[in-house]
């Protein structure tokens, strides 16, 4: 629904769809893979507490709420408008797109008008979902589909709860223990899993491939294609 650093809105077509009812999303910034499949048993879990707390407000939100929140242009800050924090946090991170973290300051990048049109008309589908704070390692083994979408281990850096914070030869050992789907995301320069090439991304400095790895057989075992 907002926009964040990593998130799959680009490409979150070309992952497996869901085999379980229900979906855990571990590391769930966005949310966009759950948002595809929004009508299932949706878990979001993330340490960073403003990721937490904006799901919180859109699970609990109205589509008029929404609408009311103010318009801002390039150049204004949402210190300006008599909002609440957590209504700043979701729109600072539409205001300069693609942020790991929430910005007071709209730039020229600014998108937040369409995403509050978007939220808006989507924010019903959500009712059902659940949201907490935590860890990966805090979760209950269970039969579902798991989405992991970690912080990249090279590039992942910039995340408040950034790759400083994770031990990769442990989450891989966790992924792999986990009863159902698996789906791990990554890009080809990650070493913690087996990662399959996915996608060629050209982004606006360089170009990266998306890898994944999967428990069940997917369409890019043997093939790759490319996103530009």
């Amino acid at each position: 629904m907002f926009s964040y650093y990593g998130s799959k809105s680009k490409i979150v077509d070309y992952y497996p769809p869901p085999k379980h009812k229900r979906i855990i999303e571990p590391f769930c910034g966005s949310a966009r893979y759950s948002l595809k499949y929004w009508q299932n048993d949706v878990l979001l879990v993330d340490k960073y507490p403003v990721i937490v707390s904006i799901w919180e407000y859109l699970i609990n939100d109205t589509k008029a709420d929404i609408l009311n929140l103010p318009d801002i242009v390039t150049g204004q800050n949402v210190d300006d408008f008599d909002i609440t924090q957590v209504e700043k946090w979701l729109i600072g991170f539409c205001i300069n797109g693609g942020s790991a973290q929430p910005k007071k300051t709209a730039k020229d990048y600014n998108t937040w008008g369409e995403a509050k049109t978007r939220i808006a008309n989507d924010i019903e589908k959500i009712k059902h979902w659940k949201v907490q704070l935590g860890s990966y390692e805090e979760l209950e083994n269970e039969d579902a589909t798991w989405f992991i979408d970690p912080p990249y281990q090279v590039g992942g850096e910039w995340y408040v709860k950034s790759t400083k914070h994770i031990d990769f030869d442990s989450l891989g050992n966790w992924c792999k223990s986990r009863n159902g789907q698996v789906i791990v995301c990554e890009n080809t320069k990650a070493t913690w899993l087996p990662f399959k090439p996915m996608i060629d991304m050209q982004g606006s400095m360089y170009k990266t491939t998306e890898a994944i790895w999967s428990n069940h057989k997917t369409n890019y075992d043997n093939v790759q294609v490319s996103l530009f």
